[in-house]
C-alpha cells in the first residue's frame, strides 16, 4: 500500500462549500487506471483528478481527469482546482503562466486575482438540428419556440449550449432526466443589465446511467464563452451557476483580441495576425488535505 498527498479543492467559489469541488492525487503516476477509476467511483465526485509527470517537456504536469464512469479529455473546473492543488503543494511553472497537459492537448493557465483557463478548442461546434432541439426541448419540458438559439458547444465533454429568454426561464427549469437521456445540456438566460452576474447557467448530463445536475461547470461555460462573449454578451463577464442547488457559483469569462504584426517592425504597415482567446477563471480554495492510502 502507497501513500498519496491528497486535496479537495472547492472551485469557482471564495468560501467554503458554495462552489463546484474536485478530489486531487497529488504525484499519481504510481497508479494503475484501474485504481484510478475506482477511487473516482468511491469519491462519488463529478470529478477526481490525478496529478503525474508530463510527457511533453512543455507542459509543468499532466492531468487525467475521471468521472464515476469514464474519463474525459477536458474539463473546467478540474483544470483549475487541479493547478490550485498543484501551485499550493509547491510546483513552480517553468514560465510566467502554467501548462497543463491533458487529453485534449496542453492548455494555458494564467495567474493574476484568481486562476484562469485558456478555452481549448471546440470539437464540435455549429447550429445543432433541429430533430435534437425538440427532444432537449421535451426533456427539459419546455416548448420548442423556448429555445431562443442553440449551438454546440462540445470541447471534451459533448455539450449542446441551449439559451432561453432569461435568467428567470433557466432557474425555472425542471427537466425529465429520463427525457434528456444521454444528452448533455448546458441552459444560459441574461440577468437584467446591472446585475452582478451577467447570465445564469445550469447544466443538466447523465452520469453512470443517472442523471445529474452539476453545481458550476468550467468546460460548458468556456464554450458558452467562445459562443456568447463579445456578441450577445460582453468581452468580460461574470456567470452565476449552481443557484438551485444552494451554491453561489461565480464564473469569470472573457474574451481577449491580440494583433500581431509579422514584419517584426511595429512602425511599418506590414501584415498582422489576429488571434482571440476565451479565459476562464474562478476563485479555488482547499477545503480537505490529507493522505490517500492505495
Amino acid at each position: 500500500m502507497s501513500a498519496y498527498e491528497f486535496r479537495q479543492v472547492d472551485v469557482f467559489t471564495n468560501e467554503p462549500l458554495l462552489g463546484n469541488p474536485v478530489a486531487v492525487v497529488h504525484g499519481a503516476d504510481g497508479l494503475t487506471d484501474e485504481q484510478m477509476a475506482a477511487f473516482a467511483r468511491w469519491t462519488n465526485l463529478s470529478e477526481t483528478t490525478f496529478l503525474l509527470t508530463p510527457t511533453d517537456p512543455a507542459a509543468d504536469y499532466r492531468l487525467r481527469i475521471f468521472t464515476v464512469s469514464g474519463e474525459l479529455p477536458f474539463a473546467g473546473h478540474p483544470t483549475l482546482g487541479s493547478a490550485h492543488a498543484w501551485l499550493e503543494a509547491g510546483g513552480k511553472p517553468k514560465g510566467a503562466n502554467l501548462v497543463q497537459e491533458c487529453g485534449v492537448g496542453l492548455v494555458e493557465l494564467r495567474r493574476d486575482e484568481r486562476i484562469a483557463f485558456a478555452a481549448p478548442d471546440l470539437i464540435r461546434g455549429g447550429e445543432v438540428d433541429e430533430e435534437l432541439l425538440r427532444d432537449i426541448a421535451k426533456g427539459l419540458r419546455i416548448e420548442r419556440e423556448e429555445i431562443l438559439d442553440a449551438r454546440w458547444c462540445d470541447n471534451g465533454p459533448g455539450w449542446v449550449g441551449v439559451m432561453l429568454a432569461d435568467a428567470d426561464a433557466v432557474l425555472a427549469v425542471t427537466p425529465d432526466h429520463a427525457a434528456l437521456g444521454d444528452h448533455k445540456v448546458g441552459l444560459v438566460g441574461r440577468y437584467p443589465e446591472g446585475s452582478e452576474c451577467a447570465v445564469e447557467v445550469r447544466a443538466f448530463f447523465p452520469a453512470d446511467g443517472v442523471a445529474f445536475e452539476d453545481p458550476v461547470t468550467g468546460s460548458l461555460n468556456a464554450a458558452l464563452g467562445q459562443w456568447l462573449a463579445g456578441s450577445e454578451l460582453p468581452e468580460a463577464y461574470v456567470a452565476s451557476q449552481g443557484t438551485n442547488l444552494k451554491r453561489r457559483g461565480r464564473v469569470h469569462v472573457e474574451r481577449v483580441v491580440s494583433t500581431s504584426s509579422t514584419t517584426g517592425d511595429s512602425s511599418t504597415t506590414g501584415d498582422s495576425s489576429t488571434s482571440e482567446a476565451v479565459w476562464v477563471g474562478g476563485d479555488t480554495l482547499t477545503t480537505i488535505h490529507g493522505t490517500l492510502a492505495l
